[in-house]
């Protein structure tokens, strides 16, 4: 079997949800003819352009090949760095300039009028001309002696750059000449930020001993010092609207403020990110501060309280740490619920940033945590592991419980208050031996919202109720399972409750009275269960990495798949249930037809999905990968364009797909085997032993029998009045498709009477397929014409207007000849019903056509005996499956 590489037949990359920065400083740009100012954040190989003023999201870059390394820009251009390569990118989208000459990976960047200065790991400095692409200056420092570690140009100092080196010493070179003009000896410890003061001549130091200077350039002066505790300068930024105050960032997330004028610290803001402070930077003329950090969030504070210290103005945060569980919440499928290993619980819109919340961080006592304060927090909740929702009632109660990694409480959350619920779930039977190492595995909650199954590890499945967190029974007499329990599903009409264990059975439970009714042993251990509500199918996934489908309607196993070459992280069902999809830690994302048993879509991705789900309205998938933060989202190509699905073939190997949000959206890879199944045509008869209708609208044929009643009832009230001046026009043909009549020269001014009964097209083409017996020239014209004209040729056969009997004996030999093919059979119907209405009293009296048409009696009366025999196996075979219990 010939081996097929393809893309994905069903999905395509659409965006990504919850990437704003990492832990690469932004840059800030103003635009002259918007009068706006810009933040520019890199997110792994493409860089984001937002508005200050609401944070909305401008624009996303092409993506590169490699994660960025390094971020700068001008008034016109972004310039940013991976590895040894330099790019520079206009209308924050495309690249339009590249600098190659750097041996070494780039990771500093300095835009300079025309030109852009690069340094290198290697310590080589590479000054290039913007336009040219060429290196104007190349420059070599020991890496013993003065390893480069930040760069500035000093303002209003003409061609003048300024080095900040690892061993503190600072030099001042002139990029035209190439000349050192002063070498600064530093204090003691390496530079890690240069920052041009609003005073002239005055350049802000971070050093990593966390000491910041600011130092008087021209005379070699230190202003003055501070010193801040809590690791290297991260970050400096200056307030330029008429108060001295200077910014510094930390290592662990605190921003201190210094009065410039007092000298002296006035503020700080303690966890202003959970990470290192990657970025700092004051709005001109504004009092608001932009902050970013590692921790991907993007901050800006305004100072308009009298403390001194900064609130937080507006913010885009997405997940510190990668999500580990993803759904869809609601009915409209705009929202994508999220759980992190950074503990919290978020909701990412689909639609704009806008609309995202942030449902917090667990905690067990709310109101200590708050006293205490998240970054001391004792009480808090370890990371959500798996989690359930339902929005029936929302805006009653609690609609999403949780499951905590390795504990025993599972919690509620309020997707209306943004915030964890009321009750904290706990079965009482572990009360006195709170040491046992028992922990939830997995949740449910009812299609109304009223109940919520928890499963424990120790085997035990418990109901409580979502409105007052009481309990309401378990299932089993002591244990519904001997092991760890896997998974746990209530139906759609709180009938039942299915339960999967680690002892290899699914167990059928009466939902209200929590009697089993139905144990199905499996081959090997389950790892997984997924219920689709709708059409009761139960996927089941096994340690051996394959997969069972349950029908709970006849409680067998009606399809097994295999293919995975690793643990199958999670599944989820298209919502009409004709699908399911599945990721594995062999990073394929693979789509199974239910109805054909089949793999009709594979595709692989850079790093395995953890989390799937597909949103109610079918439009999207959305996954969750190892070691990432976003969330991506895959729109499904079958909603906007004709997909054909076919099997794949065992030898199948998938092609690696691009992330979305980190590939460009128009797919150059596009492949051919699947536009060769599009355009497919089908044949005009499947088999000869087929009964075949005409495709032909039904105004051609239909209305044949009531062409008089038509013409009567849109009979003119008033005969139509003749212009005074009529223009000219060129005859045309009545029929469907128009033509000209073009004229004959006349050479006699005699007038032939023949011409007055000429034959028509149609009369002469039946002639001459009486003789050859071949009606395909005489049909095509019918097909041709409208019914005016049809019902205008049948009655032209009869002998009082110009036809012969032999001619109306060739039209009924067409209609056989159309029911011995078994073609056109509504056609030849039709025609046939408007012949005998004109003709019937001439048939009855001549021999020859009643002999012709009992011919064609017989032959429609077998073809309909065997459609009606089909017919009525058809309908006794429906009726069957709607009524049959199987």
């Amino acid at each position: 079997m010939e081996m097929i590489n393809i893309l994905s037949a069903i999905f395509s990359g659409f965006r990504a949800l919850g990437l704003y920065s990492n832990h690469l400083p932004h840059v800030v740009r103003y635009h002259q003819k918007h009068r706006k100012f810009y933040i520019v954040t890199a997110v792994g190989k493409c860089f984001h352009t937002y508005n200050v003023q609401k944070l909305g999201i401008v624009s996303v870059s092409n993506a590169l090949s490699e994660d960025i390394a390094c971020l700068a820009a001008d008034k016109m251009l972004v310039f940013v760095a991976h590895g040894r390569i330099v790019h520079a990118f206009a209308r924050n989208k495309e690249i339009v300039h590249t600098y190659v000459g750097h041996e070494a990976d780039v990771h500093l960047l300095l835009p300079f009028g025309d030109h852009v200065i690069s340094v290198d790991h290697n310590n080589a400095v590479i000054i290039w001309h913007v336009q040219s692409e060429e290196g104007y200056l190349h420059m070599t420092f020991d890496k013993v002696t003065f390893e480069v570690s930040a760069v500035m140009h000093p303002s209003t100092y003409l061609n003048k750059i300024l080095f900040g080196s690892n061993q503190g010493s600072l030099q001042l070179w002139n990029i035209k000449s190439s000349k050192l003009l002063y070498t600064f000896t530093g204090w003691g410890s390496g530079v890690t930020v240069l920052q041009q003061t609003p005073a002239v001549d005055v350049v802000g130091v971070g050093l990593a001993s966390g000491q910041i200077v600011i130092h008087n350039i021209k005379y070699d002066e230190s202003l003055m010092k501070f010193q801040q505790d809590w690791g290297p300068i991260t970050a400096i930024s200056f307030r330029t609207d008429g108060h001295p105050v200077m910014a510094a960032g930390s290592p662990i997330g605190h921003i201190g403020l210094w009065d410039l004028e007092e000298k002296k610290l006035i503020a700080q803001m303690r966890d202003a990110h959970s990470t290192a402070v990657a970025g700092l930077t004051f709005v001109h003329a504004e009092p608001l501060l932009i902050t970013n950090g590692a921790d991907n969030a993007i901050r800006v504070w305004i100072f308009d309280s009298p403390g001194g210290g900064g609130r937080l103005l507006h913010c885009r945060l997405g997940h510190s740490a990668p999500p580990t569980k993803i759904l869809f919440y609601g009915q409209n499928g705009q929202q994508v619920l999220s759980a992190g290993q950074d503990g919290t619980l978020q909701c990412f819109s689909t639609v704009h940033e806008r609309f995202n919340k942030s449902l917090g961080h667990g905690s067990i006592n709310k109101k200590k945590s708050k006293r205490k304060g998240l970054k001391y927090d004792t009480m808090k909740l370890p990371a959500i592991t798996t989690f359930a929702a339902e929005s029936a009632r929302q805006s009653d109660w609690d609609g999403i419980i949780a499951c905590h990694r390795g504990y025993l409480i599972a919690t509620t959350w309020n997707y209306q208050k943004t915030s964890m619920g009321a009750h904290k779930l706990e079965p009482a039977r572990f009360d006195k031996n709170r040491a046992l190492n028992v922990h939830t595995t997995a949740v449910d909650i009812s299609s109304c919202g009223n109940f919520a199954v928890i499963a424990l590890s120790s085997g035990h499945i418990d109901v409580y109720n979502m409105q007052s967190g009481i309990h309401r029974g378990q299932y089993g007499v002591d244990k519904a399972h001997h092991g760890p329990v896997r998974g746990v599903a209530i139906d759609g009409l709180n009938q039942l409750t299915i339960s999967v264990g680690a002892d290899k059975l699914i167990k059928l439970w009466k939902f209200k009275s929590k009697e089993l009714v139905h144990t199905h042993s499996l081959c090997v251990s389950p790892a997984a269960s997924k219920l689709h509500r709708d059409s009761g199918m139960l996927a089941i996934a096994l340690d051996d990495f394959t997969l069972n489908i349950m029908d709970l309607e006849t409680r067998r196993i009606v399809r097994k798949f295999s293919g995975h070459r690793g643990q199958i992280n999670d599944m989820t069902f298209s919502p009409d249930g004709r699908w399911l999809i599945t990721a594995a830690m062999d990073c394929t994302i693979r789509t199974w037809d239910l109805p054909s048993g089949s793999l009709v879509d594979c595709f692989l991705v850079d790093a395995a999905a953890v989390s799937l789900t597909v949103s109610p309205t079918g439009d999207f998938l959305a996954s969750v990968h190892v070691d990432s933060l976003g969330i991506y989202l895959w729109s499904n190509k079958t909603l906007y364009s004709m997909v054909s699905l076919r099997p794949l073939p065992l030898d199948f190997e998938p092609t690696v797909v691009m992330l979305p949000g980190t590939s460009s959206f128009v797919d150059e890879q596009e492949i051919a085997p699947f536009d060769e199944m599009i355009e497919y045509v089908s044949l005009e008869q499947l088999d000869e032993h087929l009964v075949t209708l005409s495709l032909m609208p039904d105004s051609r044929w239909k209305n044949l029998l009531n062409l008089d009643l038509i013409k009567k009832r849109n009979k003119p009230k008033e005969p139509p009045r003749v212009p005074s001046t009529a223009p000219f026009f060129i005859p045309t043909i009545p029929g469907l498709m128009p033509q000209f009549a073009v004229p004959k020269d006349q050479s006699s001014k005699v007038v032939d009477l023949g011409v007055l009964a000429q034959k028509s097209d149609f009369y002469l083409q039946l002639e001459d397929a009486w003789l050859t017996n071949n009606y395909a020239g005489p049909l095509g014209l019918l097909k041709g014409m409208g019914p005016s004209a049809i019902d205008t040729e049948l009655r032209g056969l009869a002998p009082d207007v110009g036809g012969t009997l032999e001619i109306m004996q060739a039209f009924l030999r067409m209609i056989t000849n159309m029911l011995d093919s078994k073609r056109d059979f509504d056609l030849a119907q039709a025609y046939l019903a408007l012949f005998l209405k004109l003709h019937l009293r001439l048939i009855s009296q001549e021999p020859e056509l009643m002999e012709e048409s009992s011919k064609v009696s017989q032959k429609l009366e077998e073809i309909w005996t065997e459609m009606e025999t089909l017919f009525n196996q058809s309908l006794c075979l429906l009726a069957y499956t709607k009524s049959a219990l199987l």
